[in-house]
């Protein structure tokens, strides 16, 4: 079968892309997903859910085998080997945007000015903002910045809507010199704001829920494959004429003139490797043979490294019933850092961390490296096997200064957190972390939900208990008082406990020819390939100071504008 387009992903920039590209009729094109549809009027309810807990953590929507390292690596110690942990992706359509946090931000300007700097050519903020403003429909902001007719609704929930845990929270950020921002995505500076969110009516909206609308999916020239793996490109040569792709155990060979690789920052390099395109020892290594050595090929993987501060939430401050949104406060904050620009640093808050009852009970700081320095992660091949998944190693603190940074605002939100303006809202501090103790927890079971019903009741009784209880079944580790007084425990407990925000990232990045780690060129093309594209995070020059969502469907916007453009050019020709 003959296509003239194969998206290979139907995750964020996969839905965006077969909906742009399609509504050229002269097109015919082909997405495969490896995970369910998510159709019209039958998206699952803990998609569509504002707390974002049923989505992400949800074993359904999950590669479930896959497995990272976040710890840095020892270079004199190359014996031993970072822990493993659990590493959620997404394996549905709408991808990312179907079990995110659905977090709508963008970054700061000069995170796309840099971006051409390092040799992705016409991609400043000039030339995306556009894009920004095409793919949002928001509730709340006119103005240049902000577009009112897009697929992505984009909303916030004010502070009068706010439980007295969000409100507390503001108020000593208040006092601690944070101005209010009404607008997260207007002007980039320092503050706390009501989080934007791609979501309407306490409904989230995903990527394949705005662009694959039922009269998108009714177009004779888009076919879309659910529950079909990839399990490899068919190339002539040089070029990529197509796919293989197996669904019921059956695979099948589809042909096009251009495949388009939308498998997010880890599966895309994969295909690529797989195929015989990256670093030539690696792949000889692996028995496969080196179509085009290509060095940079799942190298530099990027994340934003994070840990967190959490609280017991008092009764009366908990959200009760006002909304499903479990997080409506975010602060950006600058670290001050020599040579760092400001908005380095973020925090969300939440006032509530978790699906169960002891999660109803629990806010969280989150807190993390907004403008991380740590490029050394990678994705490498563990076999030749298309079923296996591949090795992954983020290095998150491999810059001293992410370390020295997320110590250091560990600090200012404990500052925050224990001041006397959030005490009538919350007890029993304590430093926090997304263990393997708490995914397990965390995993949606009845023995789960009985073991933390009982729990529940238990931490409302009385205040001797309850700290008891904290310390006893939920801190791992040192308290927070030790870490406050300790800068060696406080410097152990950020290497142990960093963890990325599923915002995996530049991969397979953008650069200019004579970069030799540069994989894709600025119109997204594989270097020294032909019939083959990448779009996705992957493609990221470097890591924007913002949730990666909004930044991808960007993407896919506008290379869905400079592929119709090219399609247009070539019927011309």
């Amino acid at each position: 079968m003959d296509f003239d387009y194969i998206i290979v992903g139907g995750g964020t920039a996969g839905s965006v892309l077969a909906s742009r590209l399609s509504a050229n009729p002269g097109n015919s094109v082909l997405v495969i997903e490896a995970g369910e549809d998510t159709a019209p009027g039958r998206v699952p309810s803990e998609i569509l859910d504002s707390f974002a807990g049923l989505a992400y953590l949800n074993d359904r929507f999950l590669w479930n085998d896959l497995r990272v390292t976040t710890e840095q690596r020892s270079h004199n110690r190359p014996e031993i080997v970072p822990r493993q942990r659990k590493y959620e992706q997404a394996r549905v359509l709408g991808g990312g945007s179907s079990i995110n946090g659905q977090f709508a931000n963008r970054g700061a300007p000069d995170d796309y000015d840099e971006w051409q700097t390092l040799g992705a050519k016409g991609w400043t903020w000039t030339s995306v903002l556009p894009y920004f403003r095409k793919l949002e429909r928001d509730y709340d902001f006119e103005g240049p910045l902000h577009g009112k007719d897009g697929p992505i609704a984009i909303s916030r929930i004010f502070p009068d809507l706010w439980p007295e845990h969000a409100k507390a929270m503001a108020r000593s950020l208040e006092a601690a010199g944070y101005p209010y921002l009404p607008d997260q995505n207007g002007e980039f500076v320092d503050g706390y704001y009501p989080v934007a969110i791609s979501n309407v009516y306490d409904r989230r909206v995903s990527a394949s829920i705005g662009y694959l609308t039922p009269t998108v999916r009714a177009r004779p020239n888009l076919r879309i494959l659910t529950r079909t793996e990839v399990s490899g490109l068919v190339m002539e040569g040089r070029r990529c004429i197509g796919v293989r792709a197996v669904a019921g155990g059956a695979e099948t060979t589809y042909r096009a003139r251009e495949v388009i690789v939308s498998s997010g920052a880890i599966y895309s390099p994969a295909h690529l490797l797989r195929a015989g395109i990256g670093p030539a020892a690696e792949l000889r290594a692996q028995g496969i043979e080196v179509l085009h050595d290509l060095p940079g090929v799942g190298k530099r993987l990027m994340d934003h490294p994070a840990v967190a501060i959490a609280a017991f939430i008092k009764p009366e401050a908990r959200i009760n019933g006002l909304t499903r949104r479990h997080l409506m406060l975010g602060v950006r904050m600058s670290s001050g850092l020599e040579g760092v620009p400001r908005g380095d640093m973020a925090v969300s808050i939440s006032t509530k961390s978790a699906w169960h009852k002891v999660g109803d009970q629990l806010g969280t700081a989150n807190i993390w490296v907004n403008r991380t320095y740590s490029d050394r992660g990678e994705v490498k091949l563990k076999s030749t096997n298309w079923r296996d998944q591949p090795q992954v190693d983020f290095n998150l603190l491999a810059d001293e200064r992410d370390i020295v940074r997320l110590a250091a605002a560990f600090r200012q939100m404990a500052a925050i957190i224990l001041s006397p303006l959030v005490a009538h809202a919350i007890s029993d501090p304590f430093p926090a972390s997304y263990s393997d103790k708490v995914r397990q927890v965390a995993a949606i079971t009845p023995k789960n939900r009985l073991l933390t019903s009982i729990l529940a009741r238990l931490l409302d009784g009385p205040p001797a208990l309850r700290s008891f209880l904290m310390k006893t079944l939920i801190l791992e580790g040192a308290p927070l008082e030790v870490l406050l007084s300790n800068e060696a425990e406080l410097e152990a407990f950020v290497r142990r406990a960093a963890v990325g925000v599923w915002h995996a990232s530049c991969s397979c990045r953008m650069g200019a020819d004579t970069d030799p780690m540069a994989v894709v060129g600025s119109d997204t093309r594989v270097r020294g390939v032909d019939g083959l594209r990448v779009v996705d995070a992957s493609i990221f020059p470097t890591i924007p100071r913002s949730n990666t969502s909004i930044p991808v469907i960007m993407v896919a916007e506008r290379v869905a504008d400079l592929i119709l453009a090219e399609d247009a050019a070539r019927r011309a020709a």
